[in-house]
């Protein structure tokens, strides 16, 4: 069975894959120009001063081929910067972009999954995810040396993953300057979407001046930095202003929290989550979210209680814990995080086969327990050949001799393997059929319930 490639869905997964080299060029884009337009003030003011003093008659004609071979170095000077930018960041970036697409324009020309070119493109897929989910934990040694193998360094986010964890190296170790210089170079982003990560920063290095009892200097440091976020964070910059006031060592809950370690955390947790926004990356690996939307079609209550465990379901992959739960391992630990799957109608399936019961498979309930089995369970047993079953009713009260004696009559190469009630051991009478093949079965009655004894060579 085949089926149409989904090329939307696909694109929409995939966006990330093409965002975050977009936004790298942005940035090259953003550099130069910002190069460009800081000599071209330059080179104007000079053009302007020399056309005012050509005016008055006031400069020489030195004073006039000195200015022009100064605006004449400034602009060779600009376009060896404007092209080493092109080829050190520029043009690499570029040819990421145009690799990056082509990979995507392949899906597009694909009409079936069956295609022998699909699957290339899904296997090579799988190890995108792969190494994304590596430098997502911290483990980029393994994530370049997959990238490396499978020749995929172009179509995964080495380089982003690498700054991720410089920034957060330097704020694992209390520092903010790498942090707030790449808040320097995102500025206008971060304000476009309201972000406040340089508001935390620097708010996290004035608790610092505090605590080190830098009193004068972080007074400095608060009118400089603090008071311009006074529109939007009045209230958290006159708390902080308290802290001039209170020791590292204060009781006071308030300022306890400020002077919290663990803020630091929050600082790595807050810039991780600002710059996944700003390349459109989800908080969660992508073969994490892959997994959830299969996880989420297939997750049911049953599937972490130890009695109903299948295991052929993904979703029950874990260990018994306390009393009948199931802890999640593996597929089932992250099957935790969605939600159970929703049927409009309910569906039934024999604990003996693992298949589904309907019209043409119909369950059959035992009255006195209850427990529900297919058809095709008892159908399967007396369709097989009479050479591999056999069944021989004996019935009777019980009273035409002991059990013993009846059991001289059955060949010498058969023998009793056990005797109970029908109801209580229909899947135990079923598992061994399926088993041994050659099974040998007497049914009896009595005065009290229906009883058998199971037999086998």
């Amino acid at each position: 069975m085949t089926s149409k490639v989904d090329v939307e869905g696909a694109f929409l997964f995939e966006q990330p894959f093409a965002r975050v080299p977009y936004e790298n060029y942005r940035k090259v884009f953003r550099s130069s120009q910002k190069h460009l337009e800081r000599e071209y003030g330059a080179i104007q003011s000079i053009v302007e001063d020399v056309s005012t003093s050509v005016k008055t008659g006031t400069v020489k004609r030195d004073e006039i081929a000195s200015a022009i071979d100064g605006m004449i170095s400034r602009t060779e000077m600009l376009k060896r910067k404007l092209s080493d930018l092109r080829d050190s960041a520029g043009k690499p970036t570029q040819d990421v972009i145009r690799e990056r697409l082509q990979h995507m324009a392949t899906l597009e020309n694909l009409n079936s999954t069956a295609e022998v070119e699909y699957t290339k493109w899904a296997d090579q897929r799988l190890d995108r995810w792969l190494v994304d989910w590596c430098l997502r934990h911290g483990k980029e040694k393994t994530a370049r040396r997959i990238a490396r193998e499978k020749d995929i360094e172009v179509l995964v986010d080495l380089d982003l993953f690498s700054d991720i964890r410089r920034i957060e190296g330097a704020l694992s170790e209390h520092s903010c300057t790498e942090a707030l210089a790449w808040c320097s170079e995102n500025k206008a982003s971060l304000r476009k979407v309201k972000n406040t990560l340089e508001f935390e920063l620097r708010l996290q290095e004035y608790i610092e001046l505090c605590r080190s009892n830098k009193k004068q200097e972080a007074i400095l440091y608060l009118r400089k930095h603090l008071i311009s976020w006074q529109d939007t964070h009045l209230v958290h910059i006159q708390q902080a202003s308290g802290l001039l006031a209170f020791s590292s060592g204060t009781t006071c809950r308030p300022y306890m929290r400020l002077y919290d370690p663990l803020r630091w955390n929050t600082l790595m947790e807050s810039f991780r989550r600002s710059i996944y926004m700003l390349n459109t990356l989800p908080s969660e690996p992508l073969l994490n979210l892959a997994l959830y939307a299969g996880l989420a079609s297939l997750k049911l209550p049953a599937c972490y209680e130890h009695s109903t465990k299948n295991v052929d379901c993904p979703v029950c992959d874990g260990e018994t814990g306390s009393g009948s739960t199931v802890q999640g391992m593996g597929l089932g630990k992250l099957a935790e995080e969605v939600p159970s799957s929703y049927h409009a109608n309910s569906t039934i399936v024999c604990y003996i086969t693992k298949k589904i019961m309907d019209a043409d498979n119909m369950p059959m309930a035992f009255p006195s327990n209850g427990y529900v089995y297919s058809r095709e369970v008892s159908c399967r047993m007396l369709q097989m050949s009479s050479d591999s079953i056999q069944l021989i009713y004996a019935l009777g009260d019980g009273r035409d001799g002991s059990e013993k004696q009846r059991d001289s009559d059955l060949p010498k190469n058969w023998s009793i393997v056990s005797v109970h009630r029908i109801e209580e051991s229909f899947y135990f009478i079923i598992s061994c059929m399926l088993k041994y093949q050659v099974i040998f079965i007497i049914l009896s009655t009595d005065d009290v319930s229906l009883r058998l004894s199971l037999l086998f060579l």
